[in-house]
């Protein structure tokens, strides 16, 4: 993108109109009228910067990484690893080593679960998750349970939405819970965990930490260093990037203890029909051919970010969240999930007489899309009494108070239809 906008105090200058026009699908008319996308939660739009360096990469530069003494390979490769330094600085790791490049978050959740839980966790410790949880941090650790026999216990939420700290420190006090894997930013309730509190908590009663940071490291700046987690999981595709790209970042100790998650090239130091020596970290969990082109799209994606700066994200952000509690709770007939007072721009709700999906169906008809369903997250709807769902409004630093406005009206509107 351009260079940043600078008001007279040097401070950048967010412009959503300058910042919207970055992103070409926000352009087009959908069912005949402008689109307000409110579905980012689930996977962000791409900045037109985001693109043309996949395409770039495409035309000019690429071939396969680590592989090849040719100039292509060698350009390719230094791309590859500039994309890993740059995931390094976004979050400040303390070492580019500590950034393991992985499909999704789910993978990388899956990586840990798989490596340090089959590896390391011991029958008789426990995870400890929470009722907030996305499948991606709930099914991994029921898998682990029943093929290791690890505990499984869940920690619970309060009616505000918050993670209920004393029920935490209760299922942390006997001392049996080898890791802690909790959400830093719920998808459903935009809840924003205490996450430096958890790390004490955790690491007080000899458990290691992982966060889910998937809408965390979206929404709000991540520092590895300050939180002290030992594990940290996210994905490029809500960070504006591509799919196909994730990120596990995790302190080298661990890695060095972790087993393999997947066998192949690249991850190895030799092999023999006897057997095979592994790589040093983090080469040792990216067996195969990695994801090359998403690596330098998600590179892209952070310097989009980064330009713009994250404290003016979240400047923003906060004030999208402030308007949107105030509209949406003037709404009548509206439940809306979680009033947490740490929270980022996700929004789940419910409206009188409407099933969520029809809900949907209406407000597409308006140009609106947001989503619908139980958003990979069952037993949390279950704990509030809404097992058929609800609609969720998530938002993008594209996002504007004029969508939120729009939004509230068409609610309006749906009660009375739906009356």
């Amino acid at each position: 993108m351009n260079a940043p906008i600078v008001n007279p105090s040097g401070a950048p200058v967010f412009d959503i109109e300058r910042i919207r026009q970055d992103f070409p699908i926000l352009a087009q008319q959908h069912r005949g009228k402008p689109l307000v996308f409110l579905d980012s939660g689930a996977s962000a739009q791409k900045p037109r910067q985001v693109i043309q360096a996949m395409v770039r990469c495409m035309e000019e530069r690429y071939a396969n990484v680590h592989r090849g003494a040719y100039r292509l390979s060698e350009a390719s490769t230094a791309d590859y690893e500039a994309a890993r330094a740059a995931v390094a600085r976004f979050i400040n790791a303390a070492d580019p080593r500590e950034v393991i490049f992985t499909s999704n978050s789910t993978a990388a959740i899956n990586l840990v679960a798989h490596s340090w839980g089959r590896g390391v966790l011991r029958p008789g410790q426990a995870v400890l998750i929470s009722e907030m949880e996305h499948h991606a941090n709930i099914v991994p650790w029921q898998l682990l349970r029943d093929d290791k026999g690890i505990e499984l216990r869940v920690a619970r939420v309060t009616d505000a939405g918050e993670l209920d700290l004393e029920d935490l420190a209760a299922k942390l006090a006997d001392g049996k819970v080898g890791l802690v894997a909790i959400t830093h930013m719920s998808n459903v309730l935009g809840t924003v965990t205490p996450a430096e509190r958890i790390v004490a908590m955790a690491h007080e009663a000899g458990a290691k930490v992982l966060f889910d940071g998937s809408q965390a490291a979206v929404h709000r700046r991540v520092d590895m260093q300050a939180l002290g987690a030992d594990f940290y999981a996210f994905t490029g595709h809500k960070l504006y990037g591509p799919t196909g790209i994730g990120v596990l970042w995790a302190r080298l100790e661990h890695q060095e203890r972790m087993p393999p998650f997947l066998g192949g090239g690249d991850m190895i130091s030799s092999v023999t029909f006897e057997g095979s020596t592994w790589a040093e970290p983090p080469a040792k969990f990216e067996a195969g051919t990695p994801p090359i082109i998403e690596a330098i799209g998600l590179h892209a994606a952070i310097d989009y970010v980064s330009a713009i700066g994250m404290p003016a994200v979240e400047a923003h952000e906060r004030a999208l969240v402030d308007h949107a509690m105030r509209r949406l709770s003037d709404v009548e007939g509206l439940t809306l999930l979680g009033r947490a007072q740490d929270r980022g721009g996700v929004f789940a709700f419910a409206l009188d007489n409407a099933h969520a999906h029809d809900l949907a169906t209406l407000l597409d008809r308006a140009g609106i899309a947001v989503r619908a369903g139980r958003h990979c997250a069952e037993p949390l709807h279950a704990r509030f009494g809404l097992d058929g769902g609800t609609c969720r409004a998530s938002f993008g630093l594209y996002t504007t108070e004029g969508e939120i406005d729009y939004l509230a009206e068409a609610l309006t509107k749906a009660r009375e239809f739906f009356a």
